[in-house]
């Protein structure tokens, strides 16, 4: 019988995820702080969102705060990148017994 440890995120009652890695578990622990803390912050605002959408847009912005962060520092956002389709270089041949003998 196999032992599995396993790390539950749970949020008001609610399993929000399941991991085998502590690590993958705080991160997405601390991911929905940050979204809680930025609902609240756009549900100071003036502007009229429905909770639901303000709770979305906080996830959202949460899920991608790396993004985030460069564009508050002053940057822009990132075009995603195509990854060129490159063939795989191929490899040398080495050189058989018989051919090491003939050389």
């Amino acid at each position: 019988m196999a032992v599995i440890v396993k790390y539950v995120v749970e949020r008001n009652g609610v399993e929000k995820m399941t991991s085998t890695s502590k690590k993958e578990a705080d991160a997405y622990d601390k991911m929905l702080d940050v979204a809680e803390g930025l609902t609240d912050f756009i549900s100071t605002s003036s502007l009229e969102i429905d909770d639901r959408l303000t709770e979305e847009l906080a996830l959202y912005l949460a899920q991608n705060s790396t993004s985030l962060q460069h564009i508050l520092k002053g940057g822009k956002l990132k075009e995603p990148e195509e990854k060129e389709q490159k063939a795989p270089k191929a490899k040398k041949a080495s050189k058989t017994t018989a051919e090491k003998e003939a050389a």
